[in-house]
Parts: structure tokens; sequence; C-alpha cells
């Protein structure tokens, strides 16, 4: 860990925050079945020790999120795209989410934009309830009215964040137990892209 980075929350914080998410949201599911839609990579390793949190039955989604630069009119702009993971069956569509109680896990929760994207997305299936849960909530950089319905921890931190399954600046750091808030090191990696960088923050 280089000098300028500090764990703010340390393995055994998370590890016990993360079980308390999971008795909330077993005792508000009330025995239902939940289906858990898990945004791809930033959120694998939150998802995964929070499903094993949970206890009722679950089955798992995943997403991935596709930044692309889009040209409209002659001007570029910035939009998002969501996949589903690719299964065996070439035309498989989006789950069948209708009348399901359906759990959207992610990360970092920040500017809300890609979130809330998906949420109205996930709307659209006209679940019975769909709710967002998030590990990590920064409020001082949302620019949507979103609140998470569950969180981890909240900061007003605009630091970039490595670590439990969020790559740092440099790209590296996805598998450090705490949670880190600081730029890492430049001498441990690759420079990432601006592009990478803002997908993971978020």
């Amino acid at each position: 860990m280089s000098k300028a980075s500090v764990a703010t929350y340390t393995a055994t914080r998370i590890a016990n925050r993360v079980k308390e998410l999971g008795r909330q949201i077993s005792k508000e599911s009330r025995g239902r079945r939940l289906d858990v839609v898990v945004t791809m990579d930033r959120a694998f390793m939150f998802a995964a020790d929070l499903v094993r949190a949970i206890e009722i039955p679950v089955a798992l989604h995943f997403v991935r999120e596709d930044v692309r630069d889009v040209e409209h009119g002659g001007k570029v702009r910035r939009e998002v795209f969501f996949g589903y993971r690719a299964t065996a069956n070439a035309n498989a569509e989006r789950p069948a989410l209708k009348g399901r109680d359906v759990l959207l896990v992610d990360t970092v929760l920040g500017s809300g934009i890609t979130q809330d994207f998906l949420l109205r997305r996930i709307g659209e299936s006209q679940p019975r309830s769909l709710r967002l849960v998030v590990l990590l909530d920064k409020t001082s950089k949302r620019h949507v009215a979103l609140e998470p319905d569950y969180f981890g921890f909240r900061t007003a931190s605009n630091e970039v964040w490595a670590g439990y399954g969020l790559a740092g600046a440099n790209g590296v750091g996805r598998s450090g137990k705490h949670l880190v808030a600081g730029t890492p090191s430049k001498k441990s990696g690759k420079k990432r892209s601006a592009k990478k960088k803002q997908a993971d923050e978020r």
C-alpha cells in the first residue's frame, strides 16, 4: 500500500456490515425468492459475500456495463449500455422478472446515472419489487435523484477507491481485502484509462 493511500474500511468491518445487510434484506423479503441482479465486473466480490449472507432462496443474474462513444447528428456523446451474461442459448433475452422481487447489487453509488438507467430498464419487466443495494454510497457525487435502499457505508470522499473488487486508478487492487481511498502508487501498474476509471466510480 502506498503512503498516499489509507485503509478506510477494513476487511473485518466490511464482513460484519455485509452480514448485517444480508440479515436485513432477508427479513424484509419475508421468505420469498429474491432475484439478484449483479453488475459486473465491479460488484462480483461484494455480491458473492452478500448472497451468502442472505437467508432466503436466491436466483442470480449478471449484467455487464458497456460505455460507448456514440455519434448523434455529428456530435459524439457517451452512452451506457447493459447486456446480460451470455448463455448457451444465443437467442436468450433478459431474464423474466415480472412479478418477482428483484435486488440490484452494485459496489459504488456515485453519480447514480448508470444505476438509475439500469433500474429503469429492469422496471420495464414489471417486477413486484425493485431495490438497490450498494456497499459504498458516495453522496457528494450524485447527479440524479436516487438513493439506495440499502448501503454498507456512506462517504463524502471524491477519491478513487480500490480493493474488495474495485480497481484503483492504475488498474490494480481488485483483490485487496480492505477498501482503500486514495491514489495508489503509479509504479504498481499501467495507467488506467479514464473510461474504465469512471465506470468503477459510477
